[in-house]
């Protein structure tokens, strides 16, 4: 399936409003047909305002049980929730340098860009309010959360058009915590990065955003940072600090010990997101976006249909 990320120029490409339209029109008509319409898979399942009580069943969260209903009845009772779509989607986006790098379909940016804005599309679509933290090495930039099209597309251009740095690294830690500033109200957070910082510089405020919030991590990853080609000498850079080294990538038994060490990695930063108590997508830059997300917008919708024991 293609996609308008296909052909995503560099910042401050003339081109940009057309590019942002057809990446507008990719989540709106191609996601939508992947979901059928359904994009509540994203959005927190429960609402704040109480609604019918039903019988309790296995799986139920506890925290949910009607005591007085379940007095009178002699049997547990929970009380559902009236959905509340008054909600704010709030998004960390990671500018650094890192993201400048793809040798697949895309950039890492590029996917950054448009996980940003299947979520915000997805949400902004159920009357959410829509905001964003963005965190790059020149520091951190708030976007402050706002409903409707217009407001969300400014926020995509922005993303879009954001400068390219050579080397640094942004600071994590303070995106974080300006996100859980800025998120009130009960909400879904979310955090868009490659997560190759050090684990301790997101994972204790990603777990702080979990206890009051639903929260994604979009992790974005590029086919050569988990393994290598046997293709002679390769030169390599370090965006960070601009590093320059020579691999000779012929032996193999380095790009074995490459793939095992990238593969302890990811395994590390997979285990860090469930001990934070976040959802985890991956998207690749060598495979389809779209499909990646609709099977997991898919799957989170029937995780909590499954959890409010409700059929599918």
């Amino acid at each position: 399936m293609g996609s308008s990320v296909d052909h995503l120029g560099p910042a401050g490409d003339p081109g940009a409003r057309e590019l942002l339209h057809r990446l507008d029109l990719d989540v709106r008509i191609k996601l939508d047909g992947l979901l059928h319409g359904d994009y509540q898979g994203l959005v927190p399942g429960h609402g704040s305002e109480p609604g019918e009580t039903r019988r309790y069943t296995p799986g139920d969260d506890v925290r949910r049980i009607d005591w007085n209903v379940t007095a009178r009845m002699q049997r547990p009772y929970v009380r559902e929730s009236i959905a509340d779509r008054e909600l704010e989607t709030n998004v960390l986006i990671d500018l650094s340098p890192r993201l400048d790098f793809g040798t697949a379909m895309y950039e890492k940016r590029d996917l950054a860009l448009a996980a940003t804005a299947a979520v915000g599309l997805l949400t902004a679509r159920l009357g959410n309010r829509v905001g964003a933290v963005l965190a790059s090495p020149e520091g951190i930039e708030t976007v402050p959360a706002k409903s409707g099209r217009a407001p969300l597309l400014a926020l995509l251009h922005r993303v879009q058009n954001h400068p390219r740095l050579e080397g640094g690294v942004p600071d994590l830690e303070a995106g974080l915590a300006r996100l859980a500033s800025m998120t009130r109200h009960r909400g879904l957070t979310v955090m868009v990065s490659d997560f190759l910082a050090p684990i301790e510089t997101w994972e204790p405020g990603l777990r702080r955003l979990t206890t009051r919030h639903e929260a994604l991590a979009i992790e974005i990853i590029d086919p050569r940072e988990l393994e290598l080609p046997d293709v002679g000498v390769l030169s390599v850079v370090d965006p960070a600090s601009g590093e320059l080294r020579e691999v000779s990538t012929r032996s193999a038994k380095l790009r074995n010990r490459y793939a095992e060490a990238a593969a302890q990695q990811r395994d590390d930063i997979a285990t860090a997101m469930r001990r934070a108590g976040a959802d985890h997508l991956v998207l690749n830059t060598g495979r389809d976006w779209l499909l990646d997300m609709a099977q997991f917008v898919a799957l989170r919708r029937r995780r909590s249909e499954a959890a409010m024991g409700r059929p599918r």
